[in-house]
């Protein structure tokens, strides 16, 4: 049972397990290599390091409550799953598309990169390719940057290395933990989703490409 792996732990070591469990439940992911706050450095996660050591107790505590834990020492990610598919977060279309972009620039990056380094891309370098993919029919509002980027950061999808979330030449790190989130099936569909919808408007130029295409 876990309680037995609980009661060695440290008062402190106590208060970190209990820390990281309610970081996992609000933002879904922990990254071993993240951004850091103050140098903007990539460094490794303490949080993700104290989950790795204490694996079992992680996964036996959250069994008990529903839940599945996956570390991937590969790609340096722990993810959260809810067994019975409660407490799922509903994004608005916008933030789907911007996530699919940034998956897509993750996927085109990893296939150049010849050792493991972070992905990097920029706003700029993400609005540009929404509007290829014809995601955007407009330049999009400084408030849907804002929203669907800060939505993004707070599940430790990606993080901002410099600027704001508006200017087209902030620099933004792309987490491994997007792959978890959006899979190549997803990409796949995505794709589908935007050939189907480029045939419909040639034969309807008054539909608009896109529309209530996710949830």
């Amino acid at each position: 049972m876990w309680e037995n792996e609980w009661e060695q732990l440290s008062e402190k070591d106590r208060e970190m397990f209990a820390r990281i469990v309610n970081i996992l439940m609000q933002k879904t992911f922990i990254v071993r290599d993240e951004v850091d706050p103050r140098s903007k450095n990539i460094v490794i996660n303490r949080d993700y390091r104290f989950l790795e050591r204490h694996r079992s107790l992680f996964q036996r505590y959250l069994n008990v409550i529903g839940w599945d834990i996956q570390l991937d020492a590969h790609s340096g990610v722990a993810a959260l799953y809810n067994r019975y598919e409660y407490n799922r977060k509903r994004i608005d279309k916008n933030t789907t598309f911007f996530l699919y972009v940034l998956r897509l620039i993750y996927e085109e990056q990893m296939e150049k990169l010849s050792i493991h380094k972070e992905v990097m891309t920029s706003v700029g370098e993400v609005v540009e390719k929404m509007h290829y993919l014809g995601l955007l029919e407009r330049k999009p509002s400084d408030k849907m940057l804002r929203d669907c980027f800060s939505t993004l950061k707070g599940y430790n999808i990606i993080e901002r290395l410099d600027g704001n979330w508006t200017s087209p030449e902030t620099r933004l790190i792309i987490y491994p933990s997007i792959i978890f989130l959006v899979t190549n099936e997803k990409i796949c569909a995505l794709y589908d989703q935007l050939g189907q919808e480029e045939a419909l408007g040639e034969e309807d130029e008054d539909e608009t490409p896109g529309e209530d295409a996710f949830d």
